[in-house]
């Protein structure tokens, strides 16, 4: 990303203060699903972590419903060791069609 004018140009997925990241890293991370796609939601993470996380263990992803149940989050615990890291899986879960918004 550079700077333009005040904003920032790049991906809207790509890390933007790369200086406040120290790697290695373990990252928390929150994947909330739209409404109705507990199940859907569950196999496409599956997909994109372990297609960029070999060794990241599926099973210890938790899935828990809203309060209203409309909801579905995924927790999980990844270790990072590079920025492009960050980037690849932002931009695999920004185009996932069942998540509506990572935290």
């Amino acid at each position: 990303m550079t700077p333009n004018k005040g904003a920032l140009v790049g991906k809207k997925t790509d890390i933007q203060n790369p200086e406040l990241w120290e790697f290695p890293m373990n990252y928390p991370l929150s994947i909330i699903g739209h409404e109705g796609e507990h199940e859907s939601l569950l196999n496409e993470i599956k997909l994109i972590l372990g297609s960029q996380f070999p060794d990241f263990d599926l099973a210890s992803i938790e899935v828990k419903p809203s309060k209203t149940g409309r909801f579905h989050s995924a927790r999980v615990n990844l270790y990072l060791t590079a920025a492009e890291q960050v980037n690849a899986l932002y931009a695999s879960l920004d185009n996932a069609k069942t998540v509506r918004i990572v935290l």
